[in-house]
């Protein structure tokens, strides 16, 4: 059944879906049925100075409570949605709230989400999906077709163009969403149009979500929209943001394999230094393949310094550009994207193998390496599977690797003063240092 909720007490009107997975559902139209509800007033009691009398409280109709949905079959008797405690077999549910859930990414993440890949087999999820009102007929579609494939670990699917609902108790949020870089505009331009979407985004994090969310930033430019979206967060640890460049490490992994000659899984140790644009640093200084150091494997440093490089920096550009070619229709697009979320998360979740570590764009804040507090920035990580992580320390730099990182640090300081206005902290004064392209724009 789809549901809408009008609510006449608020500034404006909030509307939200809920698909659950007991099958309650009967039509994916909005206009199939409505409720309003009134939000109830306390009675009150009062008392006159004059007299002994008590007033009688007056009668306020209040609106009824709502009633738990309709258990289906075996779910009713595997796991309860309401239970605060863990059944012997299923973990506790955690809210996953997406962004942009109606989009070619979200198409291929959510599925892996629903199927148990990403927190694994035994962790129930309800998926609190944000489009827009251009998106919502595609959204519906989405929760549709999620009921449809009959995940038993996808408890409940909610969709909405609020995201002071959506957001409400996320304990993840993934914010894929973004309006995508067009021709003729101005790079300050799309860090300002898209950098109000995360301030707002940020202040309903703040607003609703659990005090320990995580919040995964894919929408670009996402080291930049990811501080933006902390410092409207106050409430929520900054450690707790993260910048997508996972992508940008599995590729560079692949390209060290290719090399070398052999298998991915052999490379390990891999860092994205800094921004994600086409002035982060893939460092085949700290990386290993089979255990030994990249440069005693590749001795050819000026493809490592060059090609390998431009490589990484550049490669998603010519995946974007293939991927817009007739035969492609637009199929599988954003593939490779949700496959790094993936990664993301699952670093988080599960422990950092013994002596590796993974990329996120964190916040620099007391950073060990001398890069500029305050800035969202990609660097070594380890986690030990509670979902936090720590800096790696033991990591080592020479002049062209430290070259390279000032020199991406330097653009997103003046990411940084371009955004001051979203962040609060005065005027912005954009005066960016080239107009350096990020990894898929036209």
């Amino acid at each position: 059944m789809a549901v809408a909720e009008l609510t006449p007490s608020s500034s404006y009107t909030k509307t939200a879906f809920h698909y659950s997975s007991q099958f309650s559902y009967a039509s994916a139209r909005v206009s199939s049925r409505r409720r309003v509800y009134l939000k109830p007033q306390k009675s009150r009691i009062s008392c006159s100075v004059t007299s002994n009398e008590v007033q009688a409280p007056v009668a306020v109709k209040t609106e009824e409570p709502k009633k738990k949905p309709d258990c289906f079959g075996v779910f009713c008797l595997t796991y309860d949605l309401k239970a605060e405690d863990e059944t012997k077999s299923w973990k506790k549910l955690i809210n996953i709230a997406v962004s942009g859930a109606a989009g070619m990414i979200s198409n291929h993440l959510l599925f892996k989400l629903a199927s148990g890949e990403v927190f694994g087999p035994d962790q129930p999820i309800a998926l609190k999906l944000l489009g827009s009102e251009r998106s919502f007929q595609a959204l519906e579609g989405v929760a549709m077709e999620l009921e449809d494939s009959l995940f038993p670990l996808l408890r409940e699917v909610s969709i909405g163009i609020d995201p002071y609902e959506v957001f409400q108790d996320a304990e993840w949020a993934l914010l894929i969403g973004a309006k995508p870089r067009g021709p003729g505009m101005e790079r300050a331009g799309l860090l300002d149009i898209n950098g109000q979407i995360f301030a707002e985004q940020g202040k309903a994090l703040n607003a609703v979500a659990s005090r320990n969310v995580k919040v995964m930033v894919v929408g670009n430019p996402c080291n930049t929209n990811a501080l933006i979206c902390l410092k409207n967060a106050p409430d929520i640890p900054a450690k707790n943001f993260h910048a997508l460049t996972r992508l940008d490490e599995n590729r560079a992994k692949c390209q060290l394999a290719l090399k070398a000659g052999v298998f991915y899984d052999q490379v390990s140790n891999m860092t994205i230094w800094g921004n994600h644009s086409t002035t982060q640093v893939p460092d085949f200084l700290n990386a290993k393949i089979n255990g030994f150091p990249v440069k005693e494997i590749i001795k050819d440093t000026k493809w490592l310094e060059e090609e390998f490089t431009e490589k990484v920096q550049k490669l998603i550009q010519n995946l974007m550009s293939e991927r817009r070619r007739p035969y492609s229709n637009g199929e599988g697009r954003g593939a490779s994207t949700a496959v790094s979320i993936v990664d993301a998360i699952r670093s988080l979740v599960t422990p950092t193998p013994e002596g590796d570590w993974f990329s996120s764009g964190v916040y620099t804040a007391g950073n060990p390496y001398g890069i500029a507090d305050d800035i969202v920035f990609s660097m070594p990580c380890r986690s030990k599977g509670d979902g936090d992580y720590e800096l790696v320390k033991d990591v080592i730099f020479d002049d062209y690797l430290w070259s390279r990182i000032k020199k991406t640090e330097a653009e997103l300081l003046a990411e940084k003063k371009c955004v001051a206005h979203l962040t609060g902290e005065g005027i912005a004064v954009c005066d960016l240092p080239g107009d350096t392209m990020l990894p898929g724009e036209m």
